[in-house]
């Protein structure tokens, strides 16, 4: 395979891969809260290729590409009613198991924050 060849199948999978389904999670419910997972997604690749006579040897040539992609949890998007609001997940946290295990808690917190400012 041709260097060219590789780098466009590189290409058609980041493509493929960086679209709004792979960054923001499925919809899910908890009580009366609706809840989007919000992910942060990077990639990178590179690649490269060489030909030459070595001496004392017949021609070569050579080349490599390779990439890589991480997906890491950033926060949740939270509705109830009318009202939108984001619930980042901390970098001290455990990944996406102790940020399910705080949404409760948050959510509440934030409610109750709302209420206390429409009855002051």
């Amino acid at each position: 395979m041709h260097i060219e060849e590789l780098l466009e199948q590189i290409t058609k999978f980041i493509k493929s891969e960086a679209t709004t389904d792979t960054i923001m999670g499925d919809l899910f419910k908890l009580g009366q809260f609706e809840c989007v997972p919000v992910i942060r997604v990077g990639m990178g690749f590179g690649s490269g290729a060489g030909g030459g006579k070595a001496p004392k040897s017949s021609e070569g040539e050579g080349g490599g590409a390779g990439g890589g992609m991480g997906i890491e949890p950033i926060g949740f998007l939270v509705t109830k009613d009318d009202e939108i609001s984001f619930i980042g997940v901390s970098k001290s946290s455990k990944g996406i198991a102790a940020a399910f295990e705080k949404i409760p808690d948050l959510v509440e917190k934030m409610i109750s924050k709302k209420e206390k400012e429409e009855t002051a």
